[in-house]
């Protein structure tokens, strides 16, 4: 008989993939000395709030309607993160002439604009976040991140039908 998760195991195996994902990421930054462009910190912070949803749902262990609500909330996050992480691929591979120009860094956009203006400047992407400074068996970093989002969503889908 296949081992099937309990749902709370399956919250529990979200959280660890983040968690995996994140220390990955820090990994990266700090020893690979690869800094992040803004738009690799919104997925950062996509993938921190689909753990953190994960881990509530794993610590509280509610019943069926419960569940739902979390997953949905994961869900949330999750579609957040495959957004951002699409945009970021999608300006990996337009043709050279077409990536936008490097802006000034996030935290000035932070410091300077209306949040709202920070997500659209975010989101229009800049020169920096075309650039593919790392691969892995041929696919960029944030190829990477939107996979692990889709899987992700996967579970988190299936969680949300699930019976059990």
């Amino acid at each position: 008989m296949p081992f099937i998760p309990s749902p709370r195991q399956t919250y529990f195996g979200i959280f660890l993939a983040t968690l995996i994902a994140m220390v990955a990421a820090l990994w990266l930054q700090h020893h690979e000395h690869l800094e992040p462009c803004p738009l690799c910190i919104f997925q950062r912070v996509a993938m921190m709030a689909t753990g953190v949803v994960a881990l509530l749902a794993f610590l509280h262990g509610p019943g069926r309607t419960g569940r739902r609500v979390y997953a949905v909330l994961t869900l949330l996050a999750v579609s957040a993160g495959v957004a951002v992480a699409g945009r970021h691929v999608w300006l990996q591979h337009l043709p050279p002439e077409e990536v936008p120009a490097c802006g000034p860094g996030l935290d000035y956009w932070m410091d300077t604009f209306p949040f709202h203006e920070v997500l659209m400047k975010v989101f229009r992407g800049s020169g920096e976040c075309a650039v593919v400074d790392w691969t892995f068996m041929g696919l960029a970093l944030p190829a990477w991140t939107l996979l692990a989002f889709l899987c992700l969503g996967a579970v988190t889908l299936w969680q949300l039908l699930r019976r059990a």
